[in-house]
């Protein structure tokens, strides 16, 4: 084993001929931190020409989590800096997303415990994804007043029927045949198996990692949200916001009453331009067109101090009782929304390119 990076936050080495990169941060469920972005980023580049390295592992250190989402609360701490940080934040996120999705070779990302926000950047977009009977995958960012961002507005919006919507807006969690189902995820393996694939993949004369991974290939446990997909695919084909909360009270289901309950908990404003996202990058050709709308909106929504207020309310002060503006439904005009989801300023936009 060579170990080309290691600290308190991650752990990055070659064993074989694989490139290793494993969170580091278990008791904060592996939340992305800044730091992190810069190293993973640095390591791909690395590897990118190097010949001894083949393919590349993404894991999370312990077994709750491969990442619990980004360390939103550094940006609550730097809420007064003018949004410099959040926008640095996002910024090289949604570049290394892009790097993960382009990468030239093999990236296997292991899905293992809870895989939400961040972690479903870093995973999400790899060329093999492996999940387990542990996982637990979701975009929950309306709680916080946010939008699924990191490239998952482009997951959200390629979801079979209307799960974009409904896994969007609501934030729904996902198991293993779920997330496959979802297109989250391609492969199931056991987690007791998970080390040895890990082995396999990193022996140096392996088979290309689509062939051994095969080989551990099982099929998952049953899904859940799949089930649902009738129901689904109707009460979420609302034009609004409004009109998929009315269909969901009209269906008077257990599930249907829970979405509901857990809507009204959420920012108005982040459930419209949710809405929006999903729908406008379902039309989109590229991951990278997505990620331009995402960093549009999160930049926005920092701006405001609707991010910002959703991460007080339900990880800083822990209240759970956040203050949106606006208030209802009602208050978000459709000019509003068109406003944040309209180009910033050219020196202000992502400076992503667009596959040709």
């Amino acid at each position: 084993m060579t170990e080309t990076h290691s600290d308190s936050e991650i752990i990055v080495r070659t064993e074989g001929r694989a490139g290793r990169i494993t969170l580091n941060r278990p008791k904060a469920l592996n939340a992305l931190t800044y730091s992190q972005i810069g190293i993973i980023s640095k390591a791909l580049e690395d590897w990118r020409g190097d010949r001894a390295v083949e393919l590349v592992i993404l894991d999370g250190a312990g077994e709750k989590a491969f990442c619990a989402g980004g360390d939103v609360v550094s940006f609550y701490k730097r809420r007064d800096d003018g949004g410099a940080y959040a926008k640095k934040f996002w910024r090289d996120e949604y570049h290394l997303n892009s790097a993960i999705a382009r990468y030239p070779k093999p990236v296997i990302a292991l899905q293992d415990g809870i895989v939400m926000g961040g972690g479903i950047g870093l995973s999400g977009h790899a060329s093999h994804r492996i999940v387990t009977e542990r996982a637990m995958l979701a975009m929950p960012e309306t709680t916080i007043g946010l939008v699924p961002d990191v490239g998952g507005t482009w997951l959200l919006g390629n979801a079979p029927g209307r799960f974009g919507e409904y896994l969007g807006l609501l934030g729904e969690r996902m198991n293993a045949a779920d997330s496959i189902i979802m297109g989250f995820s391609d492969t199931f393996v056991p987690a007791e198996r998970v080390e040895e694939l890990v082995a396999a993949l990193s022996a140096p004369q392996g088979d290309p990692a689509g062939v051994t991974i095969a080989t551990f290939a099982e099929a998952p446990p049953p899904p859940v949200l799949a089930d649902r997909r009738e129901d689904v695919d109707r009460i979420f084909d609302g034009e609004t916001v409004e009109d998929i909360l009315a269909a969901l009270k009209a269906a008077d289901g257990e599930w249907q009453a829970k979405a509901l309950a857990g809507a009204e908990t959420r920012s108005p404003l982040s459930l419209k331009l949710t809405l929006a996202a999903v729908r406008a990058a379902r039309d989109m050709a590229s991951l990278e067109e997505a990620l331009r709308l995402e960093y549009r909106l999160t930049t926005r929504l920092f701006l405001s101090g609707e991010f910002v207020e959703g991460v007080r309310a339900l990880l800083v002060d822990k209240d759970k009782a956040p203050k949106w503006s606006p208030a209802t439904l009602n208050e978000v005009a459709k000019e509003t929304v068109e406003s944040y989801l309209a180009p910033l300023a050219s020196d202000e936009e992502l400076d992503l390119a667009l596959p040709e």
